[in-house]
């Protein structure tokens, strides 16, 4: 399978809206960067979070809410396709969930993906009056809460009975534009539960770690394939990767100045929390995960409201020399 390449767009998840105070000027600056990739052929798709508090500190700072943002984005692109990496099932009902993304689908003309996971972000959870369940509970949930929004899609008049969720007769019309049901892209590599749920039902995966992990999960995941029938090449399987460019001769410190202040970070933290490097060497570094079985690289680049160049970087210097 041909690799394929995303982008998050400044959503305000990860402070990378407040040098911008006005909010509707950050919503403006966003959804820039959303139609400068519609522009380019090099990307497919353009990503968002679920997300409620910053991170990695918490502060009294904008984000946009992810399926408002996502209707709001697929309506002001045309091309690209429009994600959540991940919508957390603990903060909407599935069946709603399931009806919301259905939605969109029409409404985007087809162009959604719908990104789902268990959710991790306890301070949230709670922040939002969710609790925070035992992980144990997380992804049973999860697992009905996937299984509610296929026979949603799928079904004219579905029935659950869950330990967590039920639905009895549910009516969720227009079911969508892709067919079976809009693209899934189920987030996580716990091989018991998301893999199993990703070889079921998943268009995608989205899997995190250094290349002996990822080639690991993917091995588990090509295991639960076949024992359901599936086709393990049908499924995209995808991972993300911060990036931060210098150009060849930068001092690392001054060139990295402004990312690592925004985070409060030195330079080992953002070593480890990105990959930093020319083109080439970012080229070279995501060409060892894709050797590891990743065919889809959801990119971030964390100044990318203030600046597109990095955009144009990855697709001009970058993107032709992965294969």
């Amino acid at each position: 399978m041909t690799i394929r390449f995303g982008t998050f767009v400044p959503q305000g998840w990860r402070l990378d809206l407040m040098e911008i105070a006005d909010p509707i000027e950050k919503y403006e600056a966003m959804t820039q960067v959303a139609r400068v990739v519609d522009g380019m052929p090099a990307y497919d798709s353009i990503w968002i979070y679920d997300h409620f508090h910053t991170v990695p500190r918490i502060e009294q700072e904008a984000v946009f809410e992810a399926w408002t943002i996502t209707a709001a984005l697929a309506r002001d692109t045309q091309r690209v396709k429009v994600g959540q990496m991940v919508t957390c099932i603990g903060y909407r009902n599935p069946a709603l969930a399931a009806k919301i993304a259905s939605t969109v689908d029409v409404l985007s003309h087809g162009r959604l993906y719908c990104g789902i996971g268990a959710g991790w972000y306890e301070h949230e959870w709670r922040a939002y009056g969710y609790g925070f369940p035992e992980t144990r509970d997380r992804m049973r949930a999860f697992r009905e809460a996937t299984q509610i929004m296929v026979k949603m899609w799928t079904e004219e008049t579905p029935t659950f009975e869950g330990e967590y969720f039920h639905i009895r007769g549910a009516i969720n019309e227009p079911r969508g534009v892709q067919k079976p049901y809009p693209s899934l892209w189920i987030g996580g590599g716990g091989e018991q539960v998301t893999l199993k749920l990703v070889a079921q039902y998943g268009n995608a995966c989205n899997v995190m770690g250094d290349p002996a992990t990822l080639q690991q999960k993917f091995a588990i995941l090509r295991g639960h394939c076949e024992q359901v029938g599936r086709n393990y090449d049908d499924i995209i399987r995808s991972s993300n990767a911060n990036i931060v460019f210098v150009r060849p001769g930068d001092d690392l410190e001054q060139a990295t100045a402004a990312v690592r202040a925004t985070y409060n970070w030195s330079l080992e933290d953002l070593m480890r929390n990105s990959i930093v490097g020319t083109p080439a060497q970012v080229a070279e570094r995501l060409q060892v995960l894709a050797d590891a079985g990743v065919n889809y690289f959801i990119t971030y680049f964390p100044r990318i409201a203030y600046d597109h160049t990095p955009l144009h970087i990855f697709a001009e210097e970058v993107i032709p020399h992965l294969s």
